[in-house]
């Protein structure tokens, strides 16, 4: 996959610090399922000094079932709110059954797929939070023949947590692939086995 680096006007990608760039690099090492289309996209410039982002469109036999995006945010004078100088920013959004909107767990449920992702995937990490959102939509009149339709919409942002090595955010980013396959039904990788990437799913490698 490509990653773009992004700076405050001024500064200059080669002006990041390697730290950031290592970090930048780790995120372009992540594997991600054949299933899930990730490219790069223009980071926020105004949240923090350096920053990076992917977006992601999970498809299955030519259907669109969900997208999201993940945005690494770095600070090296450090956030308070963060706990630290990095930030993970993610976006899910997916096609789910209309029913399931009247469920009263479903938001619990869609934030524990992403918490559960990132620990099975060995992705440590601090301060996180976030939101669950439930849309439904109805069709009336002249449109009432197309049904109803409903999405779920996870927004949330965590601190990832580095070693004396740095910081390696392929974990974190492999979790938020996950998160997005989940949160559109597909059945999980059975224990054991490896997905390949596609060369769909990691275009411009």
């Amino acid at each position: 996959m490509v990653v773009r680096q992004e700076t405050h006007p001024g500064t200059g990608a080669d002006s990041s610090p390697p730290e950031f760039r290592a970090a930048v690099a780790s995120m372009r090492a992540a594997r991600l399922r054949p299933e899930v289309f990730c490219e790069e996209m223009p980071a926020p410039q105004r949240i923090a000094p350096y920053a990076a982002a992917l977006t992601a469109d999970v498809t299955v036999d030519g259907t669109d079932l969900g997208t999201g995006r993940i945005i690494l945010l770095h600070d090296p004078a450090g956030n308070d709110a963060w706990d630290g100088t990095y930030r993970c920013v993610a976006y899910a959004r997916a096609e789910i059954d209309l029913d399931l909107v009247t469920d009263p767990m479903l938001a619990a449920v869609g934030w524990s797929w992403l918490t559960e992702a990132l620990d099975a995937h060995g992705a440590e990490y601090t301060a996180a939070s976030g939101t669950v959102t439930r849309v439904a939509t109805e069709s009336f009149g002249g449109m009432s023949d197309e049904g109803g339709s409903a999405q779920l919409e996870l927004r949330a942002s965590w601190t990832p947590i580095g070693s004396a090595a740095g910081l390696d955010v392929a974990p974190h980013v492999e979790a938020w692939g996950e998160l997005l396959c989940t949160a559109v039904g597909l059945e999980p990788v059975p224990e054991g086995v490896t997905a390949i990437p596609s060369r769909r799913g990691q275009r411009g490698r």
